[in-house]
């Protein structure tokens, strides 16, 4: 269940000839030793960039006992709750077996219960109890210090989302 916006949308002759064109470029530009260095990779600034933007909420969540990635479960279940533990790790872009034990320790501190969908057993449903809703106001705040941190403007953050989203969405 991958949300993609209709001007994200890339049919697959598209994405394989992109993907022969940036595959040709990096041939054309570097040698291959050249193409193994830290500074021509695409990978390690988004995974260092996105290891220290998490690490910007945890002066935030720490206080309320939550971490990052049960943050964005519970941003998930306020917008939508009674939702199955697939459709969480879809929107979460999470493999089950992240988000599963991640359910479970929410679920022992009373934020959450998971149950069986009557429609189909094989399907757990998650519904947020009134401690995890009341969670919302206890970091309703943390959106607005968040992008006090981001050195950027909004615009290069507006694009930057898009960006990424276009990639998750590929």
């Amino acid at each position: 269940m991958k949300k993609t916006s209709p001007a994200n949308k890339i049919n697959s002759a598209d994405k394989a000839q992109n993907k022969e064109i940036i595959s040709r470029e990096i041939r054309l530009s570097c040698s291959p030793d050249e193409a193994l260095k830290l500074d021509h990779q695409l990978c390690f600034p988004l995974y260092a960039a996105a290891r220290k933007i998490v690490s910007e909420y945890t002066p935030y969540l720490k206080p309320v006992g939550i971490t990052y990635t049960q943050y964005i479960t519970f941003m998930v279940l306020w917008e939508q709750d009674n939702i199955s533990v697939g459709d969480i790790c879809a929107k979460l872009y999470l493999d089950n077996g992240t988000v599963t034990p991640l359910l479970k320790k929410m679920e022992s501190e009373g934020y959450i219960t998971r149950r069986r969908d009557g429609e189909d057993e094989r399907r757990v449903k998650i519904c947020l109890t009134e401690k995890g809703r009341s969670m919302k106001e206890k970091v309703s705040d943390v959106p607005f210090k968040i992008g006090s941190c981001m050195p950027i403007s909004f615009e290069d953050a507006k694009t930057l989302r898009r960006i990424l989203i276009a990639l998750l969405d590929s």
